[in-house]
């Protein structure tokens, strides 16, 4: 979503933090392409006015300009405004209401409010354990109670069974009293919408509201709809008054202004992003994170969270077994794949992590692409049981049938037995005496936040909460650990393992810089 303004952010503010003293003239320029960067972004231009007067004023002070590293004193600011334009803290959906808790969701026809309801009851039966009530108050629109209804019966949540010829307010009190009924402790009611905003429409939004008495009103917008977007919260929040946005499409390749101007016009916060078309494909906004990654700084934490959501806990336990032994075959090599296909492939990672974002076009230019992981589970996938527990086994003829069935070549599969040999290889450091180089590294790692020693020390990430997280991630942060300053972590951050050339092992090394 923010790919365009990250790069042209990344390169303004490069070329500040390269110099070693600014003056007023340089902080007016590099402001200027900023202002410019968002504008083209889409961002409202009051908003953007806001912005770059806010940063100038702290910018230009005379203890910033006599510091030692005046350009990333810049960055510093432009990052800390960013944080503020977005919202400073992530809020979530409150439920701290007398049951039923009831959820109305507004927005204009085709933002996705329908499929962004069976989202957000599935992530509250799932995650919270609630016993949530759909009910579908769009009576205009064909079948779109029976699309609500078929989510319902997909994610195995409760709807409100639709009687015909009911008016909308009619709908939303009786859903809150079969709510009641029910036992049921949330309650998400699914408007009407329109192409565009019109009287008739606030008048049913108002008379829904003053029927149901929700907790929680939701405007979904879609990321993509831009400046317009700014003028429909505002409206919306006039007429109905709104607690919060969720902006769907954020996976989209628009230009991300909407999710930057909605927060700072309406005062409302950003409480959830729709990231894709599936049930799970739901996240909570978090502001620091999102102003991280457009400033090309990675978000370790979203990466953390994201593996212990998608990695089988069996399955890792079983494999740092085989690690301290030594061992890495072809079924843990196609597991580990699968797991970075789970955590949105190399992209979503990459994206992810700091120093690399600007790797993502060198990667896809060396082919690397997440193609490429497919083609490397068919092949594994085409090999016997006891050649992928022992890959010393194939030899020419084998290697014909196998790219036969995989639909790739001898070649292909080549580079795929060099990936995990060095794999297997980097297996064996980091097992051996002593628990080997990663019980050393974790260990390092753990005394030098004040963790205690030894890997008893650091805690289990998968088992701590965000909160948890970005409080380790300040705790590193302020015991001098850096992006590039752990072992194997390359000094620009870019993660160095073997056979990459500074990239991810065996996959082919990636052009150096001359």
């Amino acid at each position: 979503m923010f790919e365009t303004l990250q790069d042209r952010l990344g390169s303004i503010l490069n070329g500040l933090t390269g110099r070693g003293a600014l003056s007023e003239a340089d902080v007016a320029a590099a402001l200027r392409e900023v202002r410019r960067a968002l504008l083209e972004a889409d961002v409202a231009l009051e908003v953007v006015r806001s912005f770059t007067d806010a940063v100038r004023e702290k910018a230009v002070g005379a203890e910033i300009l006599k510091s030692i590293k005046p350009g990333q004193m810049v960055v510093k600011l432009v990052h800390d405004e960013l944080v503020s334009m977005l919202g400073s803290e992530g809020v979530s959906v409150d439920l701290n209401a007398a049951a039923p808790v009831v959820i109305m969701m507004v927005g204009l026809q085709g933002s996705g409010k329908t499929t962004t309801s069976g989202k957000i009851a599935n992530r509250l039966k799932t995650r919270e354990k609630k016993k949530v009530l759909m009910a579908s108050l769009d009576t205009r629109r064909p079948a779109a109670q029976e699309q609500l209804r078929q989510l319902g019966v997909q994610t195995g949540i409760d709807t409100l069974p639709v009687i015909a010829g009911q008016s909308p307010t009619d709908i939303a009190a009786r859903a809150v009293q079969a709510a009641k009924l029910g036992g049921h402790d949330v309650v998400i009611l699914d408007t009407a919408g329109r192409t565009h905003i019109d009287e008739p429409l606030m008048i049913e939004m108002a008379e829904i509201k003053r029927k149901s008495n929700p907790h929680e009103i939701l405007l979904v917008a879609d990321a993509l709809t831009g400046q317009d977007a700014v003028n429909l919260a505002r409206n919306f929040d006039d007429r109905v008054g709104i607690t919060g946005l969720v902006l769907t499409r954020m996976d989209g390749d628009g230009r991300g202004g909407a999710a930057l101007s909605m927060r700072a016009v309406t005062g409302k916060p950003i409480k959830l992003i729709g990231v894709g078309e599936k049930m799970g494909e739901l996240e909570e906004f978090h502001p620091r994170r999102v102003a991280d990654r457009i400033l090309g700084m990675g978000d370790i934490v979203s990466l953390v969270e994201k593996a212990a959501e998608n990695i089988d806990a069996e399955k890792a336990a079983a494999m740092a077994a085989k690690m301290a032994k030594g061992k890495f075959d072809l079924n843990d090599l196609a597991d580990q794949l699968r797991q970075m296909q789970k955590m949105g492939g190399m992209g979503g990672i990459m994206g992810m992590m700091p120093g690399m974002a600007g790797m993502k076009d060198k990667i896809s230019a060396a082919g690397l692409d997440d193609k490429l992981f497919g083609r490397q589970i068919a092949i594994i996938n085409s090999m016997t049981k006891a050649e992928r527990a022992n890959p010393d086994l194939l030899k020419h003829s084998r290697k014909k049938r196998i790219a036969a069935g995989s639909g790739t070549d001898a070649a292909d599969i080549n580079k795929l037995l060099k990936m995990h040999r060095q794999m297997a290889d980097m297996m064996k450091m980091m097992g051996g005496k002593k628990g080997g180089m990663m019980k050393q590294m974790m260990g390092g790692l753990a005394s030098k936040m004040g963790l205690g020693g030894g890997m008893g020390g650091m805690p289990d990430l998968s088992s701590m909460d965000p909160k948890q997280l970005e409080a380790l991630a300040k705790q590193a942060e302020a015991a001098g650990i850096k992006p590039g300053s752990l072992p194997g972590l390359g000094g620009g951050g870019g993660l160095r393992l073997p056979g990459l050339g500074g990239g991810l092992p065996g996959l082919p090394g990636l052009p150096k810089k001359k």
